[in-house]
């Protein structure tokens, strides 16, 4: 006959089911993510240059003229190490942020003009990282006749768009991480309702038989 009883006790075993099936499913899941994030900056081929050490590059952007105290410096190194997972990429990405500020003087893109500055340019038409934003003092392109981009501005696109690539891959690791990690808490969750569900089945199955067992005593009116 089926009871209330028997409901809960399949409904524990269907839920333990689908639990440990989406905890396996997360942890195949966040495994091939984590793989394909390794796999794609393998092929990039990208490693380290011998500056990539937290001493070297602030003896660097001292030569360059930078402020280093109002620089935050990697703290571990990457020099000469195949850029092939995503902690060592993000490690990668904070240096070539240094090599761009080295490029650009210690100024970031919002602080330098759009075009190249002509000489005798006024200083309240420049920009404070230098060029300048006013096409009438920008040099001009003898064939386009178009101002003339500045150049270490673009310097700055090209870092930020590399430094975000590698800083994604960064984030696409750590989410696969966190699936994985999800996935063997419903794994863990799954066999957790299992052994209570089938216990507590198995306990009421045993005091059933002990009552079966017991002999029935006789009872007698005089």
């Amino acid at each position: 006959m089926f009871t209330p009883r028997k409901f809960f006790e399949w409904g524990g075993i269907a839920a333990s089911i689908i639990l440990v099936a989406f905890g396996i499913a997360s942890i195949i899941v966040g495994i091939n993510g984590r793989s394909t994030v390794r796999d794609s900056l393998k092929q990039e081929a990208i490693v380290g240059t011998p500056d990539m050490t937290p001493s070297a590059i602030k003896v660097e952007a001292k030569q360059a003229g930078l402020n280093v105290a109002t620089i935050k410096f990697p703290t571990q190194s990457v020099a000469g190490k195949p850029i092939n997972t995503g902690d060592r990429a993000r490690i990668f990405a904070s240096y070539m942020r240094i090599h761009a500020l080295e490029a650009t003087h210690g100024f970031a893109y919002a602080q330098m003009g759009r075009f190249t500055a002509k000489p005798g340019t006024p200083a309240a038409q420049l920009a404070k990282g230098g060029g300048t934003d006013n096409p009438a003092w920008a040099l001009t392109d003898p064939t386009t006749k178009q101002p003339v981009a500045n150049g270490v501005r673009d310097v700055w696109v090209t870092e930020t768009a590399l430094t975000t690539a590698l800083n994604t891959s960064y984030m696409a690791e750590r989410l696969a991480l966190f699936g994985i990690m999800v996935g063997l808490a419903l794994l863990l969750a799954g066999i957790g309702f299992s052994v209570l569900t089938i216990g507590g089945a198995l306990r009421r199955a045993e005091a059933r038989g002990e009552r079966a067992s017991q002999p029935k005593v006789a009872v007698t009116t005089s």
